[in-house]
């Protein structure tokens, strides 16, 4: 048995530190086991004076753990030659589990500096505790140096954009907004890489080497990055700063990964993008949202709320401390500044992603895209035009929200990927069904979320569409099989009376199969992550197209009528 589950390297910001950074997941059971007089032993070798160890596997003992193993760190770094070393102890959701974390700036020292950690808890049952200490020391001052960290120092501008559902959207708005006034944009998401529009690379790139691709192109004047929860946790930030961040929102989602167990934690892990704006930057945040709003106390940059209520006490209080806000007034995208009066836009009845502001989260991308645009330098009247351009079809903004006709059939694609995003779906599905018209939904679900999520997108879907069918994602099962996500989904459809709800192996196929079943007017609405363009091609081979802004325009007035 070791103590050390895992050493991870974090090359550039993350959740512990703004620089690189040393992970260590320890398991500290050999400390919490020992007898008092032993861990007191361990305490003065360490130098923790009047440390009181409490009982062998109390609550006492694993909060004393956790202090001691802070001070092992520093007592061989110290003992090897790093005199001051900032550490940072956490705990996990098993007690006699913790992650360690301290920045470094040469890789095999930093790497050995964690394993000889590991090597002195491993050693405490034996009684050496004192020789143990040493021995560390010892082999953290022999190992070789190494190289540094990779981090990058950008030389252009560069808008950053997390949170949990719309950052793919915004980030593709940004990109567009940019280039409508003829700057070379670069930027990175889940998709891929694209240099002026066009995919150099398809994969996901929401992590650093994304944006590490995106600044080495000699060309590129503006980098979009989008930075995703998983690679600030297993990589760290690429990127020593940013000048704009976006915060679109946190709600739950990949909740049981990587020792981020609760919203307000992966709350945390989203604050690391605004944390790192420059001074004299940015940082763009979701007044609606107390999670993201409360990241302002964290930052170095000034303050840019946006809010879709204009009376909102966010927006007061960051105008009274010199910040700005965008919001909606009169149906107008709106910008305020303190001391002035508000600067309008555009109307949202002119913005295509908001679909005449049926859309809430589109709202507020929109409202999250323009700040970071003005705030990075794109003239007002550029940011109007690009607005007025950008549209919610495969072209601009593949797999979200995404509307066609087949025939008298409205059908909508998007990702929903949690329980906001299949709630925005709906929403927006609702907005476009005539009177009388009725609501098919394709559940689906990537298999390593919680069972609690699964469960719940079954009962939403069940409760606000009047038919539903599994529609699975062979690809993103992620260890589960389909039997597993069935039974799931349909338990939460159960709960709210859904008991007949059929599961296709496909997305495509589920597709077919609510479309083969709508009548005139009826609005399919499918969750797609896996075969996004399966489901174009499908929909293309039926005679279907893609809605244009005037045909979306139509569909939301007859909804209306």
């Amino acid at each position: 048995m070791t103590s050390l589950i895992e050493l991870r390297v974090l090359e550039g910001p993350n959740l512990y530190f703004p620089r690189a950074a040393i992970k260590l997941t320890l398991d500290i059971t050999e400390l919490a086991e020992v007898s008092e007089a032993s861990a007191r032993r361990f305490a003065t070798r360490i130098g923790l004076k009047n440390a009181r160890p409490g009982q062998a596997g109390s609550g006492f003992r694993q909060r004393f753990a956790t202090r001691a193993v802070a001070r092992l760190v520093r007592a061989v770094a110290a003992e090897a030659g790093t005199a001051r070393l900032a550490v940072r102890v956490r705990p996990t959701s098993d007690p006699l589990r913790i992650v360690v974390a301290y920045p470094w700036r040469r890789r095999g020292r930093a790497q050995a500096l964690g394993r000889a950690v590991a090597d002195v808890l491993d050693a405490i049952p034996g009684g050496e505790i004192e020789q143990a200490v040493t021995a560390a020391a010892e082999t953290v001052t022999a190992a070789d140096a190494g190289p540094g960290p990779t981090t990058i120092t950008p030389r252009i501008p560069v808008v950053a954009v997390t949170g949990t559902n719309g950052k793919t959207t915004t980030s593709r708005m940004i990109a567009h907004l940019a280039r409508t006034d003829g700057t070379m944009v670069g930027w990175s998401n889940t998709d891929g890489i694209y240099i002026d529009g066009e995919l150099v690379e398809a994969g996901d790139y929401s992590g650093p080497s994304g944006a590490g691709r995106v600044l080495a192109h000699k060309n590129v004047k503006l980098a979009v990055t989008e930075t995703a929860r998983g690679g600030i946790l297993l990589k760290g930030i690429g990127l020593t700063r940013n000048d704009v961040s976006v915060v679109t929102n946190v709600s739950a989602d990949h909740l049981g990964l990587q020792g981020i167990d609760t919203v307000d934690q992966l709350a945390e892990v989203k604050g690391v993008v605004p944390r790192i704006t420059r001074p004299g930057g940015w940082a763009v945040l979701n007044a609606d949202d107390p999670r993201v709003y409360a990241m302002r106390t964290t930052i170095k940059a000034q303050p840019w709320v946006f809010s879709r209520d204009p009376d909102s006490p966010a927006i007061r209080e960051v105008l009274s401390s010199g910040g700005r806000a965008t919001t909606v007034i009169d149906g107008w995208v709106s910008v305020l500044k303190p001391d002035t009066d508000p600067d309008p836009l555009v109307e949202l009845v002119d913005v295509p992603m908001t679909l005449a502001g049926l859309s809430r989260f589109n709202v507020e991308n929109t409202l999250a895209a323009a700040s970071a645009a003005l705030a990075v330098g794109i003239p007002k009247a550029v940011v109007t035009k690009g607005l007025q351009t950008f549209r919610p079809d495969p072209e601009h903004n593949p797999g979200r929200m995404n509307f066609f006709s087949v025939g008298a059939v409205s059908v909508v694609v998007d990702l929903a990927h949690n329980e906001a995003g299949l709630e925005a779906l709906l929403e927006i599905m609702n907005g476009v069904r005539r009177p009388g018209a009725r609501l098919l939904l394709g559940l689906g679900a990537v298999g390593d979320r919680q069972d609690e999520l699964v469960d719940k997108l079954g009962e939403i879907g069940a409760r606000d569409a009047d038919l539903v069918v599994i529609a699975h994602k062979a690809r993103y099962l992620r260890g589960r099989t389909m039997e597993e996500l069935d039974d799931l989904l349909r338990a939460g459809a159960a709960r709210v009376g859904v008991e007949d709800v059929p599961s296709y192996p496909t997305e495509v196929a589920g597709l077919e199969a609510l479309v083969d079943q709508a009548q005139p007017g009826d609005v399919v609405g499918l969750m797609c992550h896996e075969d996004r363009q399966g489901v174009y091609d499908w929909i293309a081979g039926r005679g279907g197209t893609a809605d244009d802004p005037e045909t979306l325009r139509e569909k939301v007035r007859a909804a209306r009528a």
